[in-house]
C-alpha cells in the first residue's frame, strides 16, 4: 500500500484533467479534419493542350506543380491537323471528364481551345499560354503576319505528306539546328535538343485555317504573354489578350514558357481555377 499526500493528490488530479482535456481537443480536431467541408467544392480538372512543334511532355513541370496542389490534370494529345478537327478531338476528351474543366492552350493550342470551349458549359475558363486567340475569320497565320517580329518562317522545314484521304499536304517542323534559338532560347541546350528531336509537326493548312468561333467571347480568360517570343510576336499576343479582356501575366520568356517557367504558368492556371469555383 502507498499513500498520496493531500496536496500532491490535487496536483495529480489536475494534471489528469488537463491531459484528458488535451486529448479531447485532439479528438475534436481530428474529427473536424476528417469530416467533409460543405463549403469546399471539387477542384476543376485542368486540361492542357500543347501546340505545334511540341508534345504533352512540354507540360511536365506544370503538371507536377498542379498535382502537388491537388488538381486533377490531363495533358491532351493534340493531332495538329486543323483547328476544327483538333477541337473535335478535344471536345471528345472533355466529354469523358466528370465535373468542371479549365482548358489551357499553348501556341496553336490556343486556337484549338478557342474552338473546343465554345458553347460548352462544362468549360469554366480558358488559359492561353504564349498562344493564339483568333477571332472568327482569322487564322494563326493572319495574326502572325499582321505584327512584325516572328522569325518562324526562316526556321521551319516543310515536309510533303499524303493525307489519309489521299490528298497532298505539308507538315512543318522547326529545323533541329535552329530549335533552341527559335523556340526555346531560355531552355538549357541539352533539354532543347531533346525537345527538337521529339517535336510534333503541324500541317501548313492548320495555320491557315480560319476560326469559326471564339470561346474567349463567352468565357473568362487568362493569358501568359511571353516578351522574348520569336514565334508569336509579343505585340500580337498583347493585342489578342486585350481584345479578349484576358487577365494578363507577362514574363521574359521564350515561346517554350511552360518548360522554362512552369511555376509562373501553373500559378496563372490556379488563379483561373480559383476564380471559377
Amino acid at each position: 500500500m502507498f499513500s498520496i499526500r493531500k496536496g500532491h493528490g490535487r496536483r495529480v488530479a489536475a494534471s489528469a484533467a488537463i491531459a484528458v482535456g488535451t486529448l479531447g481537443a485532439f479528438a475534436i480536431a481530428d474529427a473536424a479534419d476528417a469530416a467533409p467541408r460543405a463549403d469546399r467544392t471539387p477542384k476543376p480538372t485542368i486540361v492542357l493542350e500543347h501546340g505545334a512543334f511540341a508534345d504533352g511532355s512540354s507540360w511536365n513541370g506544370v503538371i507536377k506543380r498542379l498535382r502537388h496542389d491537388g488538381y486533377p490534370v490531363v495533358a491532351a494529345a493534340n493531332p495538329l491537323r486543323s483547328p476544327a478537327s483538333d477541337a473535335s478531338a478535344l471536345r471528345g476528351l472533355v466529354s469523358h471528364i466528370k465535373g468542371p474543366v479549365i482548358l489551357v492552350g499553348h501556341s496553336y493550342g490556343g486556337s484549338v481551345i478557342s474552338a473546343a470551349g465554345a458553347g460548352n458549359p462544362q468549360v469554366k475558363a480558358l488559359v492561353y499560354v504564349a498562344a493564339f486567340l483568333p477571332a472568327p475569320g482569322e487564322s494563326a497565320q493572319d495574326i502572325t503576319d499582321r505584327f512584325p517580329g516572328s522569325t518562324l518562317g526562316d526556321a521551319v522545314e516543310p515536309v510533303p505528306v499524303t493525307n489519309p484521304d489521299g490528298t497532298e499536304g505539308t507538315d512543318l517542323y522547326i529545323r533541329q539546328d535552329k530549335f533552341n534559338h527559335q523556340f526555346a532560347a531560355d531552355v538549357p541546350a541539352g533539354q532543347a535538343a531533346l525537345m527538337a528531336a521529339a517535336q510534333r509537326p503541324v500541317t501548313q493548312a492548320a495555320l491557315a485555317e480560319k476560326a469559326t468561333t471564339a470561346a474567349w467571347r463567352e468565357k473568362p480568360s487568362w493569358d501568359v504573354v511571353t516578351r522574348q517570343d520569336l514565334n508569336i510576336p509579343v505585340a500580337a499576343q498583347r493585342f489578342m489578350a486585350q481584345r479578349a479582356h484576358a487577365r494578363v501575366t507577362e514574363v521574359n520568356a521564350s515561346h517554350a514558357v511552360s518548360v522554362s517557367h512552369p511555376g509562373v504558368v501553373a500559378s496563372v492556371i490556379e488563379q483561373a481555377a480559383r476564380a471559377t469555383r
